[in-house]
């Protein structure tokens, strides 16, 4: 089964979305801020990522940035699924607004999370990877 990243800094979030994810037996991995993703990017080299947006230290948006950023290939072109109490279109605005270009993830679902929704859109995002 596919391996999947969820990065957020409520570990009660990140153990409810890992509960879902493993009641269809993917391998999940979990990082509570955006440095530990990087280095969990690096080190399990996951079919997605869950990513939150707000966060301590280096939050979602940043965490997008490296990932985005043309010159940078240390990590791998993983599909990034948000997941946020932000109102996607403000979480859009915000991006634009401090980086000066549009915020390139791959869907978006806001909390609070139903999770056959998580489920159904985790299993678009691999199909669309070929898991």
């Amino acid at each position: 089964m596919a391996k999947i990243l969820i990065v957020d800094d409520d570990p009660d979030m990140r153990l409810a979305i890992a509960s879902v994810l493993r009641s269809r037996q993917y391998d999940v991995i979990e990082a509570c801020d955006g440095y530990e993703a990087l280095r969990r990017l690096q080190e399990e080299r996951p079919q997605l990522m869950l990513l939150d947006l707000l966060m301590p230290g280096m939050d979602g948006f940043a965490v997008v940035k490296a990932l985005r950023d043309s010159q940078n290939r240390e990590y791998p072109d993983v599909p990034i699924l948000v997941i946020s109490s932000i109102r996607e279109e403000a979480s859009h605005r915000r991006y634009e607004l401090e980086l000066g270009h549009e915020l390139s993830v791959d869907d978006y679902i806001e909390k609070p999370i139903e999770p056959f929704i998580l489920l159904e859109r985790v299993e678009k995002l691999l199909s669309k990877g070929g898991q």
